[in-house]
């Protein structure tokens, strides 16, 4: 196959090491692995953009592009999270708030007796459910899958349509926490980390809080202010040939197979439910803005988003090592990694390309993006390719590996 690449910049990096990452990541587009993919690192003022292949496995689609429009499925957590530590940077939620008042589908929340009990089979929940939970994932809602996949509130998550398996929801933010406030929690609040949902219901929770829809928050407070000009829950029909097909493999064939088709579907309109959790669509310039912002503790250029006490704290490990013990996900996770608010953090380091204090997350269809404040680095590597084990891909592992050798030079 045959490999084209765009719109390279060097921007003082070494040509050598800069060949080396090329050269890294152009087998996963060469081996078949991917269609294509847009990398990009910022490094103290330096910056190397890199696209290549194309936007789908057919060698007449177009190439990938500098500003081609990516899903980014969970990457959106981090986005969410900010826009949530606004409200609390204003005084109008604080993290230690039940958040009966703007969700009062989630008072008085019963919890089952063990995870493997029938719905019925609950007790009262010794306290509210608080915005440091939702943050934290803490909160009682979440990804089952990963604790006991077959058990009743499982089942029933997935007959309401509200795990990743029925994604992405069809219904409104209010039926959401209807279908939502009608299940019993997995557990009290604060005892143990879940993943997903939480997310979901912070995104809500920012929309009712400040009066104005998800989407609307996010631009006015976030996307205008960074220049994030590609960055939403859907795209537009002017931008609809920037945006490629997303794969996955059907385990029934062996084949790959279209999850989400190119320039139509689920992203070409204003979606009914704006998914916190995992709806928005973005480029790696405007990623490479968000970043930038974290990375100068809230700062970009004139504007400031959040002061950088807010941010230390967003990237602190709030995961206790008994939550740890009893929260799994998937396999190693725990070793090197926690959760802050509203984002992964790293706390040991076992890789070249996993430093302590890094802060960011990944996202189901094989995008990348974390932020490195020792070492002043931001990264963002985009494809739309759903790996297929549930573990980091290799083609982000070679991307965090190639970048970390690129700016030592």
């Amino acid at each position: 196959m045959v490999t084209r690449a765009f719109e390279i910049d060097t921007s003082g990096f070494s040509l050598t090491r800069l060949e080396r990452l090329r050269g890294a990541l152009r087998r996963h587009v060469e081996s078949g692995a991917l269609p294509g993919f847009v990398a990009a690192v910022h490094h103290l003022g330096r910056e190397h953009v890199h696209a290549i292949g194309n936007q789908a496995f057919d060698v007449d689609a177009p190439a990938m592009r500098r500003d081609t429009i990516f899903r980014l499925a969970s990457m959106t957590k981090p986005i969410t999270a900010v826009a949530a530590m606004i409200l609390v940077e204003e005084c109008r939620i604080r993290l230690d708030d039940p958040v009966d008042a703007w969700l009062p589908e989630l008072a008085n929340r019963r919890v089952l007796r063990t995870i493997e009990s029938s719905l019925d089979d609950t007790v009262p929940a010794v306290r509210p459910i608080t915005v440091r939970d939702v943050l934290t994932f803490r909160s009682g809602y979440g990804e089952l899958g990963f604790l006991s996949p077959t058990c009743p509130l499982q089942r029933a998550m997935s007959s309401a349509s509200l795990t990743l398996g029925e994604y992405p929801f069809t219904f409104t933010p209010d039926e959401f926490l209807k279908r939502l406030g009608s299940l019993p929690l997995a557990h009290q609040p604060g005892d143990r980390w879940l993943y997903h949902t939480a997310a979901e219901i912070l995104g809500v929770l920012i929309a009712r809080v400040s009066g104005q829809s998800l989407a609307t928050f996010l631009r006015e407070r976030i996307f205008e202010p960074l220049g994030m000009t590609d960055t939403g829950f859907y795209v537009p029909t002017a931008k609809l040939d920037r945006l490629p097909i997303c794969y996955t493999r059907d385990f029934a064939t062996g084949k790959i197979a279209v999850l989400h088709e190119a320039h139509g579907g689920h992203y070409a309109r204003p979606p009914v439910f704006e998914a916190g959790g995992g709806g928005l669509v973005s480029t790696a310039d405007d990623l490479l803005a968000f970043g930038r912002m974290m990375l100068n503790k809230g700062a970009y250029g004139r504007e400031r988003i959040l002061s950088r006490a807010t941010l230390e704290v967003m990237t602190m490990d709030q995961i206790t090592l008994e939550q740890k013990a009893r929260s799994p996900f998937f396999a190693g996770f725990w070793d090197e990694c926690s959760w802050g608010l509203g984002l992964g953090v790293v706390t040991t380091r076992r890789e070249i390309a996993r430093v302590p204090g890094c802060f960011g997350w990944d996202g189901a269809f094989g995008t990348s993006w974390w932020v490195d404040p020792r070492e002043q680095l931001v990264g963002v590597f985009l494809t739309q390719r759903v790996p297929d084990v549930l573990a980091i891909p290799s083609s982000i592992l070679d991307f965090w590996t190639s970048a970390y050798q690129l700016i030592d030079d």
